[in-house]
Order: C-alpha cells, then structure tokens, then sequence
C-alpha cells in the first residue's frame, strides 16, 4: 500500500465508513499532521514522528500505540484496551469518534510536552 486512501479503499464500505471516521478523528486533533503508511497501516505523523497508527481488522479497527492515559481518560479507554498499548474499537459497535479525539489530543499532548 502506497497511501492511506488505497488501504481504506480495500475494505467493505461499512468497514471503511469506520476507518475513515476513525481517521477524521485522528487527524483533527494533530496539528499539521501528515500521513503515511507504516507497517502496513495508516500513521497519522506529527512533526515526522508517529503520532498514532490504525489498522481494520476483521472483527475490529486498532489503535496503536496508545500508552497509559491521565487516569479520568484512562478510565474511558481501559475497556477496550488489548495489551499494553493497543485500543481495540469493535466492529459490531457505534464507534466513538469523541473518544478517539480525546485520545489522540492527549497524545499530542504527551509529545508536545
């Protein structure tokens, strides 16, 4: 995969209404942000260096890496944590982009800081 439109393009349409929602998210919350394929999936870059990387998956779309959050968004994230740093958002359920949004700007944060 050559860019981030070719990778969305190879999933089902209700899959890829997800991702790119999911990549709406994301992207808002980065300032400047670039984006490019990485390990086989999309990365959302800030200032050169990954900010968040996402992938859809068969049963669900991930998020990675997400590292230990401030314990009140923490508290929203941990039940959909998968390991240490990855956020599995489940296909069979509305996503919330909110949350996404929340994520990524603490993440910028984190970086920035």
């Amino acid at each position: 995969m050559s860019d981030v439109d070719e990778y969305l393009a190879g999933f089902e349409p209700s899959v890829r209404e997800k991702l790119e929602g999911v990549r709406a998210a994301i992207l808002a919350s980065v300032p400047d942000a670039e984006e490019k394929i990485r390990y086989g999936m999309p990365a959302v870059m800030l200032g050169g260096r990954y900010a968040l990387h996402f992938a859809g998956w068969k049963k669900h779309i991930g998020l990675y890496p997400v590292p230990l959050l401030a314990p009140d968004l923490e508290e929203r994230v941990a039940p959909l944590r998968s390991g240490v740093d990855s956020v599995n958002l489940p296909l069979s359920a509305p996503v919330d982009y909110a949350l996404i949004s929340d994520i990524t700007a603490a993440i910028v944060a984190m970086r920035q800081g």
